[in-house]
Formats: structure tokens, sequence, C-alpha cells
């Protein structure tokens, strides 16, 4: 993570930062040098009442502190940039090798699908996994788990973590869990509010579904500009947050019926192009009678069509043998 832990308070040392400006940054809840670095000049401005050209100079003076200074890389160096990635196993070795060696830190993950699809079956051993030693394809990492359907359970927990032969209570204690009731609760929950618990080795957010509150609470076409802002400010910070503090992002999303006029309607993930431009690789599932199948349907590195198949049992997701 870059910046470490400074505290804003080493921007005392600089030239036009005075310690009333600190105190309007605190009161944001902005303590550290590396949470400053998050906002942008014009979130600054109107969160902390503080005037633009100021809040660009402390912007930049942050990024200065916290050597977040811009670097251009050749090919080869990004590719090896992107190659020391950490990486988590899904579990799955068909799952594994379909997403090229586990959920990668940066990245945002969208699995869309119907009922019964397996979206949270996956989300659940996530959080599991993710807690696994290095050794066994972990991160020995914590999961933060925002349920806004109320379809998280803990006992499905318990089962993979005995799976995983790993002590079932420790595994729920490092899952931290948040139930958003509507739109403004999760959005002030992933703004504000998760910033603060990033430094507990937390190591993978998900959200279980992206878009249900917002379905639910903007309704009809005079909405949608709306809400498509909305989503699109949402799935903004948690690409931040993957860059600055190295962790995965895992989302679920709903689908529905695209009709076509030579043939019956395919299913297509909700939320328009927002949502589709949003995640780094985008999957569709669906079950068909004693499997399932994980489909990419976008990504820079996976190809469009290339699927793998599971099962879903007492013990969790596992491969077809």
């Amino acid at each position: 993570m870059t910046g470490d832990r400074i505290k804003i308070e080493e921007l005392l040392n600089y030239p036009g930062i005075g310690r009333v400006t600190l105190h309007k940054l605190s009161k944001i809840g902005i303590e550290y040098i590396h949470e400053l670095t998050l906002f942008n000049p014009e979130e600054i401005m109107e969160l902390a009442s503080i005037d633009i050209e100021r809040a660009c100079q402390i912007i930049r003076l942050a990024r200065k502190v916290a050597g977040k200074k811009a670097k251009v890389l050749n090919a080869l160096e990004y590719e090896r940039v992107m190659n020391s990635r950490e990486q988590f196993t899904t579990g799955v070795k068909s799952i594994d090798k379909l997403v090229k060696g586990g959920i990668a830190v940066w990245d945002i993950y969208e699995f869309a699908g119907e009922y019964g699809s397996g979206k949270t079956q996956l989300c659940h051993q996530l959080a599991v996994t993710v807690q696994l030693s290095k050794e066994k394809g972990g991160l020995a990492g914590k999961a933060v788990y925002i349920d806004t359907e109320g379809t998280f359970s803990p006992s499905r927990v318990r089962d993979i973590a005995s799976g995983f032969k790993l002590n079932e209570e420790e595994v729920l204690r490092n899952i931290l869990v948040y139930r958003p009731i509507n739109v403004a609760e999760l959005e002030e929950l992933v703004v504000e509010q998760l910033r603060s618990i990033f430094d507990l080795n937390t190591k993978l957010v998900i959200i279980d579904s992206i878009i249900a509150l917002y379905r639910a609470e903007f309704k009809g076409r005079e909405w949608l500009a709306r809400r498509q802002q909305r989503i699109n400010y949402l799935i903004d910070w948690l690409k931040r947050y993957a860059n600055t503090y190295d962790i995965a992002v895992v989302y679920t999303n709903q689908v529905l019926s695209q009709p076509v006029p030579w043939g019956i309607a395919y299913k297509i993930p909700a939320g328009g192009n927002i949502v589709a431009h949003a995640a780094t690789h985008r999957f569709l599932l669906r079950r068909l009678q004693d499997k399932w199948v994980i489909e990419c349907i976008d990504s820079p590195r996976i190809a469009r069509g290339s699927s793998a198949s599971f099962r879903i049992t007492e013990r969790g997701l596992e491969d077809i043998k």
C-alpha cells in the first residue's frame, strides 16, 4: 500500500497548509496521507468546504508525499508488474484455469446470473479461500461481504470452511458483514466507511448484489440517468480501493431478458453500459441440470465465450470428477 500510515499532520511541514485545513480534513474522516490520495479535488472542495485551488494543492502534495508520482512503463515492465500481482484460488481448478490462475488483486470481477446459478455460493467460497495460507493458494487475508439481498449465510460459510479444513469460527471472524438496507446506506458504507478497515489485512471486497438496491429504489425511465450516475460513482470508489489497498473486488449482478427478433430472448446482465464497462472481467453463470457453468462474456485477458463447469455440494463449489 502506498503512503504507509503517514498522518496528514505531515503536510504541516509544507508551505500553505495550516491546522485549520487539517481539521477540516479530519472532520470528514481523513487521517492518513494514503486516504487523502483517494479523493479528487472536487470531492475535497465539496466535503471539506475547501476552495478548489487549495484542494488541488492538497491533493498534489499528498500524492507527492505518498510517492504516487505517475510512472511510465514499457510493455515488458508492465507485464512483469501485472504478473507479480497477488492471486488467490477459487477452490475449483477449472475456474482457476479460466481466470488465469485465480482471483487477482487490482481487478474487478462481475458474476451475473439468474436465481440458483451459483453466484452467492461462489461469493461465500471466495470469502473462505482468500483466507487460505499462501502455501495453499490463498492470501491469508480477510474479506468484506456487503449483503444487499439478505442471502449471506454463516452456516454455509461453516460448511465451506470445513471442506477446506479451516477453523470455522476463525473463518467467520475474518469476514466482515454489512447489510445496507437502501442505496444511501450502501454508498455511505463504500465511500466513507470502508477505507478505515482496509489496513486490517483485507484482501477481498464482495458486493452481493451490486444492482439490487438501485433497481428497487430508482424505478421508471425518468430515474434511469440518476441511477446510472450513482452506480458509476460507487464502482469508481471500488476501483480506487482496489488499486490503493491491493485488494480484489467481486460483485454479483442480476440478469434481464434481452428479446431478439429472430428467436427466444436471452439473458444479459442488468445495469446497462455503466455496469458493462465497470468490471475488469465479466462472467455469466447458469445451471444445466446437474452441473453449473461459468462463461466469460468480457475480459481483456480471457477469451470471450471460454467457460468452465463445476458442481455445488455441501462442501461448496467443486470440480466435476
